[in-house]
């Protein structure tokens, strides 16, 4: 079972950027998906971003690309949400998650839609708040 905790959320102006961190314990395997999900109050877990443990593939959800990039320092068992631009409905927690299925990736890349359910382990989450 892999550990995962966030940290780099906060409060931040429109326009404004946040480096959000995961840092994972517990890999075993070498082609861990790793990924970004986020749920603002009353609306359903959104899957943001994900990248391949491995290779470095990545996938971005449409609300998010050209605005948010992720990148890994495998050396760290760390994965970064580097988030630029932010508007006010990037206001959500946000929430690392990860799994053992190299596919998930493919499957995000190929449907558009990172699936909660693809992803078995999870972090506790971190707020992000984008307001003037």
């Amino acid at each position: 079972q892999v550990q995962l905790v966030e940290s780099g959320g906060g409060l931040v102006q429109p326009g404004g950027s946040l480096r959000l961190s995961c840092a994972a314990s517990g890999f075993t395997e070498d082609y861990y998906v790793i990924g970004w999900f986020r749920q603002a109050p009353g609306k359903e877990r959104e899957g943001v971003s994900c990248i391949s443990r491995s290779d470095g593939g990545t996938y971005y959800a449409a609300s998010v690309k050209g605005r948010f990039t992720i990148s890994r320092d495998n050396a760290k068992n760390t994965v970064y949400l580097q988030m630029n631009n932010l508007k006010p409905e990037d206001t959500a927690v946000y929430y690392c998650a990860a799994d053992r299925n190299r596919w998930r990736i493919l499957r995000a890349q190929t449907t558009g839609v990172m699936r909660p359910a693809d992803f078995g382990s999870w972090g506790q989450g971190t707020q992000v708040t984008v307001s003037s």
